[in-house]
């Protein structure tokens, strides 16, 4: 038998050069916004001053002291951890469940519909939102306030009411992003073969059988690595989203200041980066943590769902 042919990474290269073309503008920004801005993780154990740049005096970790030890640490590390694990909890759930049953429809214009309806709110930027939301939730004029007082109830002032927040950010999440976070599992749905089904039919499984044994075992792994590449980002909110709707509002900030958040106000109001890039370098070094963490339980339990 004759040796086999060595492939040239080159001739490789230049046959899907179009393909590499694609994935260039994103490997370029990856590069420069995510690896060589590194050094500049520095300013975060210096006392930053705009003249000297990275070359500033070094004061250790008095700029994570400034944090840790103000009264915000803990209430804006609870509310990320908590409206982040919400989301990811009740998005996952309610993405599977939509990419199954958007299997199941066999119409092909009711799917087209029912497709660009669930696609649309994602598209709706979170300006836009948050008008909409005041609308429903105004004290004088919104909706919602005034269904409650042609019941005979009293109107709520939603807007300096922090209880009401954790659903409320809950089901617009779910709303703007369960659509778009279902393509993936659309995706991998119909990966799987289909000989698979009809043979689960023949043996007389109905269709909540072949989902319970066929649908979701298969879908388990994908299920796994967008639930690890979540808890990689559990520790950074979204800052559009919570900025938007709830703006300054010093009412609701016990329950909807985040990271993000608090990040943006230090900075605005005492435009220091070094104090906020400590921040940023502990959600990193968190968010790093827990990831690979939940990257080694799911390997022992289940290599195939496994990230690394």
């Amino acid at each position: 038998m004759g040796k086999k042919k060595r492939s040239n990474p080159f001739s490789e290269l230049w046959k899907h050069k179009f393909l590499y073309l694609l994935v260039l503008p994103a490997a370029l920004y990856t590069f420069i916004f995510s690896y060589l801005t590194l050094p500049y993780m520095v300013i975060a154990f210096e006392k930053y001053n705009y003249k000297t740049g990275i070359r500033s005096p070094f004061v250790g970790l008095k700029n994570f002291e400034y944090f840790f030890k103000s009264s915000w640490a803990w209430t804006v590390t609870r509310n990320t951890l908590v409206i982040n694990v919400l989301f990811l909890l009740f998005g996952t759930a309610l993405a599977v469940v939509l990419a199954i049953l958007i299997n199941e429809i066999h119409r092909k214009k009711f799917l087209k519909v029912s497709q660009a309806f669930m696609l649309f709110p994602y598209f709706i930027s979170w300006v836009v939102v948050s008008y909409m939301l005041q609308g429903l939730l105004a004290t004088d004029g919104g909706l919602i306030n005034h269904i409650i007082e042609s019941l005979g109830g009293t109107r709520i002032n939603f807007y300096s009411n922090p209880k009401y927040w954790y659903p409320i950010l809950l089901l617009l999440n779910l709303w703007k992003n369960t659509g778009y976070s279902s393509i993936v599992y659309i995706s991998a749905i119909t990966a799987i073969d289909e000989g698979m089904y009809e043979a689960a039919y023949i043996d007389g499984a109905n269709r909540w059988k072949r989902i319970r044994y066929i649908t979701l075992p298969l879908l388990f792994p994908t299920i796994c690595i967008m639930v690890l590449m979540s808890i990689g980002r559990i520790f950074y909110g979204d800052f559009g989203m919570l900025y938007a709707i709830v703006r300054d509002n010093g009412s609701l900030m016990q329950i909807t200041e985040v990271i993000d958040t608090y990040v943006y106000r230090t900075f605005k109001n005492t435009g220091d980066p070094s104090l906020t890039m400590a921040i940023g370098l502990y959600q990193s070094i968190v968010g790093f943590i827990l990831v690979f963490t939940a990257n080694r339980i799911v390997k022992k339990k289940f290599p195939e769902g496994a990230l690394f």
